[in-house]
């Protein structure tokens, strides 16, 4: 049987053992979240050795060349030997520079990089509390206006990521891993275009950095913003965007409660079949809105759709 290989530890496993499960049964702890190859907290270096990698498209090829894999994509099948992530040697420092309550439930951090970041908006950053602790989460800030990173952090539920975020201090020190391109963006060859941004709870984060991203390119066609929430209290931005619609006179805004969205997927309507969609929130919500915009004859080309990562 094949032997992995940690550090100064090695062991035997079955061949076609999944590498997350072996390397956490061993006492190495390695994050994840989704075990489906989306959210790339479980990032591993395969310095001698090939695991069989189930989703090789879900890293670059400068990752997977420098020999990074996904451990819970990967099957041992021969000797290999691994380095784990280590979020002080292969994170960027960053800095809390302030966390304040935007809701109930949603926790706004923001963050200081030690060096700029490149990213644009919409994109995903896994963030690390310490060095076992990781979360990947949208960017609600726009790059090149911003001097800060934001997020924000759904708090409804109970999690190692934000009980350690309740707990932050001004001057604590976040590290920065993975960059991803995630689903959503803003492309100028829309400019013209009806643009509509359907989010629920905290999925109103990375779509309100790419709204502002729209406005900053001068976006001209209609755009409309939806946005589904537990209850009223929980419309966060509404200030927010109400705010831009005396700026920007052609935003159209809905704040929906999640009981009354059944009744407005019945109503919603396309005015033009040119529309570009972004969806964005629980899984549950980007499939309810993402079936309607195809019946309503959005074609597949015309929507981008990100679902956060749930837990069990």
């Amino acid at each position: 049987m094949p032997q992995l290989y940690v550090a100064d530890q090695h062991w035997t496993v079955p061949e076609h053992a999944n590498v997350l499960d072996s390397l956490n049964q061993a006492g190495i702890a390695v994050p994840y979240s989704c075990r489906a190859g989306s959210c790339h907290a479980c990032l591993v270096r395969c310095v001698q050795g090939e695991p069989a990698d189930l989703k090789p498209e879900a890293l670059t090829r400068t990752q997977r060349e420098q020999g990074w894999r996904l451990a819970c994509q990967c099957q041992v099948v021969d000797d290999l030997h691994i380095e784990v992530f280590d979020p002080r040697r292969d994170g960027v420092p960053g800095e809390v520079l302030s966390v304040d309550w935007l809701s109930p439930t949603v926790l706004r951090l923001r963050l200081t990089p030690q060096r700029p970041l490149r990213y644009r908006a919409g994109q995903h950053l896994v963030l690390w509390a310490d060095n076992h602790i990781a979360r990947p989460y949208s960017l609600a800030s726009l790059p090149d206006e911003d001097r800060f990173l934001e997020f924000h952090l759904d708090c409804a539920h109970p999690g190692e990521f934000v009980d350690a975020a309740r707990a932050f201090n001004v001057g604590d020190e976040v590290r920065l891993g993975e960059l991803r391109g995630g689903a959503l963006r803003y492309d100028p060859d829309w400019q013209e275009h009806p643009l509509w941004l359907m989010a629920s709870g905290t999925g109103l984060g990375p779509l309100f950095g790419v709204l502002r991203e729209a406005l900053r390119q001068d976006h001209q066609g209609p755009i409309r913003l939806v946005h589904v929430a537990r209850d009223e209290q929980e419309h966060y931005l509404k200030n927010d965007l109400l705010a831009l619609t005396h700026i920007h006179p052609n935003i159209e805004l809905e704040f929906i409660e999640r009981s009354q969205l059944p009744d407005f997927l019945v109503r919603m309507r396309l005015a033009s079949r040119q529309t570009r969609a972004l969806v964005c929130g629980h899984p549950d919500s980007v499939e309810a809105f993402a079936k309607r915009l195809f019946l309503a004859g959005l074609g597949r080309n015309q929507l981008m759709a990100d679902a956060f990562v749930t837990r069990s």
